[in-house]
């Protein structure tokens, strides 16, 4: 079996602005400004065997202000200079009770039965709860970046960095082998 990790787009992989205590998404090319201190880090865990990917909510897309064409094209640029081997979309509004759109874990449970991945050995990195959530109900750890928007729901580290993030995963997952093998 595989193993994945599923790091949240918008805050950790792309800078966002915040307005009024809400993270505002990118809806173009534009105003898309990938966090290229993230290459090396993802890197790392490429080359500890990981599948990387990147998850996003994009609701903009059925509420019909953000085009499919922009937003293909940000993920393009995305998979290119960061590497990463997929990203997954739930494109779905919150009333659209879609089991893609986090905090539900469907975005996860479809790539393990694509990618055929292990999720109880598989991480989840994000700055924000959804991503917690939909780990916690699935069995990946999660690792939280420290942000205002982790919240109270459970989750099993808070670290202060992407970078911190991938130190852990790294230091938990050579735990695991060491206690499998």
């Amino acid at each position: 079996m595989k193993l994945a990790v599923f790091i949240e787009r918008d805050g950790v992989l792309n800078h966002v602005r915040s307005e009024r205590q809400v993270q505002i998404t990118p809806l173009s090319l534009s105003e898309f400004h990938l966090k290229l201190d993230a290459v090396l880090p993802l890197r790392r865990l490429q080359a500890a065997g990981f599948v990387v990917l990147a998850t996003t909510n994009q609701p903009g897309l059925s509420r019909g202000y953000q085009s499919r064409r922009d937003l293909d094209l940000m993920h393009e640029l995305m998979r290119g200079k960061l590497g990463l081997d997929g990203i997954l979309v739930c494109p779905h509004d919150e009333t659209d009770r879609c089991p893609c759109r986090k905090p539900k874990p469907g975005l996860l449970t479809e790539a393990a039965f694509t990618w055929h991945f292990d999720l109880d050995h598989s991480f989840v990195i994000s700055d924000k709860w959804l991503d917690a959530d939909a780990a916690r109900q699935v069995g990946c750890t999660s690792l939280m970046i420290r942000s205002q928007w982790i919240g109270q729901v459970h989750h099993d580290f808070v670290v202060p960095s992407l970078e911190a993030a991938v130190e852990k995963l790294l230091h938990l997952h050579t735990q695991q082998f060491m206690l499998t093998h």
